[in-house]
């Protein structure tokens, strides 16, 4: 969920459809929190190496799920999770014409009933950045070779990543995971995301 990523595609040409749609949901609805496009040019990228099923939790109005099913080839399987009734309802109306995707409400578990996945984008539960919010379990989540998604990260400057002083264990517990093999990328000069594949057994 980015600060200000609905308003970070204003100028921007060349989006695919089902953004521009998903934009347009989210624009009506005041909700200002969109996935932004250096993130949603990843997303679709990922995408298309998924052969099955695709996860995502916090949906929003579903501009990076648009991301994701416009990348994805045919045959894969979407499920994407939104806490908040009104946005998931509405997220729901943006896909109404494609059959291959499902707009979940409820808590980001609910996604764990359809899994495992190929490809799963944490970006509104399962990241382990709140107290109250543990890490998804990847080992149950993910294939074997499947690709975790973990967004909104500052980039990192040194060594440990710091977060307000102190080590930004989130990250850490990604980048760290003995079940993954994870990076960092730097996707603007104020946004990273790791990127971890599971460990073939």
């Amino acid at each position: 969920m980015a600060i200000l990523g609905t308003d970070s595609y204003t100028g921007i040409d060349g989006l695919p459809p089902l953004v521009r749609d998903a934009l347009t949901a989210a624009r009506a609805s005041g909700f200002a929190h969109s996935c932004r496009p250096e993130q949603g040019r990843l997303l679709h990228a990922l995408a298309g190496g998924a052969p099955a099923r695709i996860g995502e939790t916090g949906t929003g109005l579903g501009v990076g799920l648009a991301w994701l099913a416009s990348g994805a080839g045919r045959g894969v399987r979407l499920y994407s999770v939104e806490r908040d009734p009104e946005r998931a309802r509405a997220a729901a109306g943006v896909f109404a014409g494609r059959p291959e995707v499902t707009v979940l409400c409820g808590d980001w578990r609910r996604i764990e009933a359809y899994g495992p996945f190929d490809l799963l984008v944490l970006d509104g539960g399962g990241q382990g950045k709140a107290a109250a919010d543990p890490p998804a379990d990847v080992e149950r989540l993910l294939v074997p070779g499947g690709t975790v998604v973990v967004d909104d990260f500052t980039p990192a400057t040194g060594r440990p990543p710091l977060h307000e002083g102190a080590p930004d264990l989130p990250r850490l517990h990604w980048l760290a995971h003995p079940a993954l093999r994870a990076t960092e990328l730097r996707l603007a000069p104020d946004l990273s995301t790791v990127v971890g594949t599971r460990v073939l057994v």
